[in-house]
């Protein structure tokens, strides 16, 4: 859990300061994007778990 909050904090501040200098996010920006990423993430916890 404590790696969550950390991630979240550290997503936060990387974003703001992203925006404050008027940069690109780094980020899919749409809900397909995000559902990319979240395959990708799946999809090795799926080989993790088969090997």
């Amino acid at each position: 859990m404590n790696q969550v909050l950390l991630a979240t904090v550290s997503g936060i501040i990387v974003g703001a300061l992203f925006s404050y200098f008027n940069f690109p996010i780094p980020a899919p920006p749409n809900l397909a994007g995000v559902m990319g990423v979240a395959g990708v993430y799946l999809g090795s916890l799926i080989i993790k778990y088969l090997i």
